[in-house]
């Protein structure tokens, strides 16, 4: 038959061609599902940024480093975690400016980084783009979403640029003004994206580097959701939402108990707070409290802490910080969802009710599989890295709940273990940062009606 002779609607679904198909399908990768979309861009990206690290311009010695250095290096770039098996003396200027812009794309994120792209090319989002982002941010509203990105650019370029115009004058005054003005943007990004990646320790214990670093953390933490919020308040003089209320008031919680615990447990260790004065041990402690929910900066050896704060750092890894920002964890909202549902429980209420806000019983279901799932994830991470390792139980679990927050901080056990391990902290830190977001976003999108109940029956519990 003579193809010029089909009709239009014909030659419109004509099978296309091998190249076309490879394209049509990659492109539903990207662009299909938003939980899909969300995991496939950033493991387009780290694979990215794992090809420019393993050339030899970013090694120190002009030698490409092997594959999975600079595969871990990427993800935990990307996915601003800070755990590395080199040090930052093995990578050249290159490799440090790739390491910081892999920092800056995971901290603002794939996601929005992509909408806000898609914003300015068509002064408008498709509505495929709102959902990934919706999902993403946290955002209850389409409409939302490009003033929610339009915010989120411009507060996180402002607050890293105020980060490091604080700390430059430090940096520079040690390292002269190139260097100094390259470690003080490194440090801010770095700071507000909860990365912990570091240059080497030159001015870190200095109190206004640790106090910017500090302030900085806490603001990434809180999440794009509330920042919005909080921008709405200021601006427009809308109402706050039980979302940022919760998150506000359990961060603040976690922080201030998390440094209470920490200085007692530290108080007398001459390793960590023992030989410093009573202000700085208290500046030392708060400072540590802040890190261990996603920073990653640390001023001393983490294994030099008492059992004790190791307990407490390991549960305020696993909790995080806020949803939809650059930290890792369950998230703070989730803690206070489950704490909240306990105590209606105990009192016998038959609803959950905080602020004159009542949350429905669906949430707590969502937290409930977000929790017990982050929590298989990590208990399987624990045995593998044991199997492979051959370290004890408390180095690998400290190591995998660093990685699953994407906090950063370690007992060297990525740096000492062999690639088989090295992997399985790739896949975790991957896993931490998308999973448990995508795991929760789905979950809360998903409602199947029924037409029909069984009879009730109680099972006996505890």
């Amino acid at each position: 038959m003579n193809p010029s002779r089909l009709s239009p609607g014909a030659r419109l679904h004509r099978p296309p061609g091998g190249g076309q198909a490879v394209a049509r399908k990659l492109a539903d990768v990207v662009t299909g599902h938003p939980g899909r979309a969300a995991i496939s861009l950033f493991a387009l990206v780290i694979g990215g940024f794992t090809a420019l690290l393993a050339l030899p311009v970013a090694g120190a010695d002009g030698e490409a480093m092997p594959l999975v250095d600079a595969a871990v290096t990427a993800t935990s770039a990307v996915t601003v975690t800070g755990l590395t098996s080199l040090g930052p003396e093995h990578f050249s200027f290159v490799g440090h400016v790739i390491i910081l812009l892999a920092i800056q794309v995971g901290g603002l994120g794939i996601v929005t980084l992509g909408a806000w792209l898609t914003l300015l090319v068509s002064r408008r989002l498709s509505l495929r783009t709102r959902m990934l982002s919706t999902e993403s941010l946290g955002v209850s509203k389409l409409g939302e979403v490009p003033a929610l990105v339009l915010t989120v650019v411009i507060f996180t370029f402002t607050i890293e640029a105020l980060l490091a115009a604080v700390m430059l004058p430090v940096f520079v005054s040690q390292l002269g003004a190139g260097e100094g003005t390259f470690h003080a943007v490194f440090y801010a990004v770095s700071a507000f994206a909860n990365a912990g990646f570091t240059l080497g320790a030159t001015g870190l214990d200095h109190p206004v580097v640790l106090t910017t670093i500090n302030i900085g953390v806490f603001a990434g933490a809180l999440g794009f959701p509330v920042v919005y919020m909080l921008y709405r308040m200021v601006f427009y003089r809308a109402p706050m939402n039980l979302h940022t209320r919760l998150t506000l008031e359990v961060t603040v919680l976690l922080l201030v108990g998390g440094a209470i615990l920490i200085a007692a447990f530290e108080w007398a260790n001459p390793a960590t707070l023992g030989g410093l004065s009573t202000w700085d041990k208290l500046h030392q402690a708060l400072f540590a409290s802040g890190m261990t929910r996603s920073g990653g900066f640390s001023t001393y050896d983490v294994m030099d802490q008492t059992d004790q704060t190791l307990l407490v750092t390991c549960v305020l890894m696993f909790i995080g910080g806020g949803a939809g920002s650059t930290a890792g964890g369950i998230k703070v909202t989730t803690l206070a969802v489950l704490l909240l549902a306990i105590v209606a429980e105990i009192r016998g209420d038959e609803h959950i009710r905080v602020h004159q806000r009542e949350i429905p019983t669906t949430l707590v279901r969502v937290a409930v599989a977000v929790v017990t799932a982050g929590a298989l994830l990590v208990l399987t991470a624990v045995v593998a890295l044991t199997a492979v390792t051959g370290q004890g139980l408390a180095t690998t679990t400290f190591e995998a709940l660093s990685a699953f927050g994407t906090v950063g901080l370690t007992t060297g056990l990525t740096a000492s273990a062999p690639e088989a391990g090295q992997w399985i902290l790739v896949g975790l830190m991957f896993i931490g940062r998308v999973g448990i977001i995508t795991l929760s976003a789905g979950l809360a999108a998903r409602h199947t009606p029924t037409f029909y109940r069984y009879p009730t029956e109680r099972p006996i519990i505890g």
